[in-house]
């Protein structure tokens, strides 16, 4: 397999005995620079579970996860968390903000955490709020935002350490249709300029032509992919 993100017969169980669960069953998948897939599945179907393997946030029981070529599966968890800082870049159901900071704040903070320097990283923070549409919102709360304006703050956020992959976990959940897919639409522009990686969760059938390959899973197995653009 090549890809920008590619997992190798991912597996991933709980328990023991009458305890067991394989919460992942083998599951192989490649995204390549650039391509941004969405993976659908009901409740209890492996997708949480999943999504927490590629965001480093979770060890499988057995399988690789490649980022940019690095196995992530042979990482210390401080390794991990590094990885999660500076490699992606994570983008909730409900935006996540902090509440006593600022739109600009919300964006420099993850730069401060990486060590990033203070005026790169403000440049970079109003650029990404200027491509968002939120500059005119940069001194503003959470409080002060609409639900669309929040999500384009995490999008955002997301971008600011220019991770290589993106991770969507259901985006347009707290949105009406239009708003919803105005969110999945400037992941997808993003993706598609920056030439990165990106994979969204999601029960919202309406934005899956704005993907390019969309996987069902069931039972923790992903089948064959569907074509998106139908």
């Amino acid at each position: 397999m090549s890809g920008k993100v590619v997992l190798e017969n991912i597996s991933k169980w709980y328990g023991e005995g009458d305890t067991f669960v394989k919460a992942v069953d083998q599951v192989s998948l490649h995204v390549n620079k650039g391509e941004f897939i969405a993976i659908m599945g009901p409740s209890g179907s492996g997708k949480s579970t999943l999504l927490s393997i590629m965001g480093a946030l979770l060890s499988p029981s057995e399988g690789r996860f490649l980022l940019d070529n690095q196995d992530v599966t042979k990482l210390t968890k401080n390794e991990m968390a590094q990885v999660r800082l500076e490699k992606i870049g994570f983008i909730f159901q409900s935006s996540n903000l902090v509440s006593f900071l600022s739109v600009r704040d919300q964006l420099l903070l993850v730069s401060k955490l990486a060590g990033k320097k203070e005026k790169e990283a403000k440049q970079k923070s109003d650029q990404l709020l200027e491509r968002m549409g939120l500059f005119h919102r940069r001194n503003y709360y959470p409080e002060q935002l609409s639900g669309g304006e929040k999500q384009r703050v995490a999008i955002a956020r997301a971008w600011m350490n220019d991770p290589e992959l993106i991770l969507a976990d259901e985006p347009t959940a707290s949105l009406d249709s239009k708003r919803g897919r105005d969110i999945v639409e400037m992941i997808a522009k993003e993706v598609k300029l920056r030439g990165k990686s990106a994979i969204m969760v999601t029960h919202d059938e309406r934005v899956l032509d704005l993907c390019d390959r969309v996987w069902k899973i069931k039972d923790g197995q992903l089948s064959e992919h569907v074509t998106a653009h139908v």
